[in-house]
């Protein structure tokens, strides 16, 4: 499970436009890995509209988002969609870079026991350093938080 001060994992996923995306792709820039559980779901979908609310801030600050879940590529592109979000959506449909980053936890809905991920998000210089570390994020005011800490610390 990685943590603040060291590299980040590296990795290549299909991205919801279409292409293999890795992440050593944004050296020089830093980037924002958030996971989340599922796409068009209440929780996900505030998430994904705060990136897209701000999007323009952080790209004003050098800085790449790149939302990471289980679901398919065309799930994906969907929600890009619905939604008209401006930044690339990962599909890891193995949970093998969900693995990587201790993201997928053991959950329990109605009875039933499944692997699922907890919202979590890294934040990762242009040097591939983990900087700041969020798991058991609450989607409201996520976005804000995120931005500030961007501001204050990557400049």
């Amino acid at each position: 499970m990685p943590q603040e001060g060291e590299q980040a994992i590296g990795f290549t996923l299909e991205a919801s436009n279409g292409e293999k995306v890795s992440l050593s792709d944004y050296r020089g820039k830093n980037v924002v890995l958030y996971f989340y559980p599922k796409d068009n779901t209440p929780g996900c979908t505030v998430e994904a509209c705060g990136f897209r609310d701000h999007h323009q801030e952080f790209a004003d600050l050098n800085t790449v988002i790149l939302g990471v879940s289980r679901d398919s590529v065309a799930s994906h592109q969907k929600f890009v969609e619905k939604q008209n979000l401006p930044f690339l959506l990962l599909s890891d449909p193995d949970g093998k870079v969900c693995e990587a980053y201790g993201v997928l936890k053991d959950k329990n809905m109605f009875g039933k026991k499944f692997k699922g991920i907890e919202r979590s998000t890294f934040v990762i210089n242009g040097e591939g350093q983990i900087v700041k570390v969020y798991r058991k994020v609450k989607a409201m005011g996520h976005v804000k938080e995120v931005l500030q800490y961007i501001k204050e610390h990557l400049r």
